[in-house]
């Protein structure tokens, strides 16, 4: 069963997967799909039709606006913001309010097991790819590869980091994870892990 505190705002639309935890003034809009063991915190926000993963994190006041799709064991730092909007505006060129009719939304893709550090914001439409890590108070404006560092404003790529999130070191052609021992190997632009034998 999910725990939802009770100052929390769910949608009786929104799918709630078991053992979720909602904490205190998140709110949760219609459709959004939350899978297991996800935490929710303080004042997070989780717009129409988002897709989370299970055991998945959006810490304090993350905010998270459709169509954006996490994947599993995603982490959101405080304050993050994944953006929708490509050309944000109030108003159409006539001066007049703009409605849901005047726009179309792009998502943000979080890829299993990334990690977006506090206060970064990610400007749709991207994907951040599989255990990568974004820095925090990072502007990503491109797609970031799996596995990949960035960091800055703009975000640049500063290195690789494994699943357990620690930068790895160059060993011969490979990269070592200086926590679990894991190892990698660069394909191109990008990095995938070593295959055993």
């Amino acid at each position: 069963m999910a725990f939802v505190e009770p100052s929390a705002d769910v949608s009786e639309h929104a799918l709630i997967g078991q053992g979720t935890r909602i904490w205190h003034l998140a709110q949760i809009r219609e459709d959004a799909r939350l899978g297991e063991n996800c935490n929710i915190g303080r004042g997070a926000y989780v717009g129409p039709g988002v897709e989370i993963g299970a055991n998945s994190k959006l810490q304090n006041y993350a905010l998270v606006y459709e169509p954006a799709r996490l994947g599993a064991g995603v982490f959101i730092g405080p304050a993050a913001v994944l953006t929708n909007d490509t050309y944000p505006r109030a108003v159409s060129p006539d001066g007049t309010l703009k409605s849901a009719d005047d726009w179309t939304p792009v998502g943000v893709i979080v890829e299993d097991g990334a990690a977006i550090g506090a206060r970064a914001v990610c400007i749709a439409p991207i994907t951040i790819g599989r255990w990568a890590t974004v820095a925090a108070g990072a502007v990503v404006v491109r797609d970031v590869p799996a596995f990949a560092l960035v960091a800055g404003v703009p975000a640049k790529q500063i290195g690789w980091v494994g699943k357990s999130g620690h930068p790895l070191r160059p060993d011969g052609d490979e990269l070592v994870c200086p926590a679990t021992g894991e190892r990698y190997v660069k394909n191109g632009d990008s990095l995938e892990e070593a295959r055993t034998v």
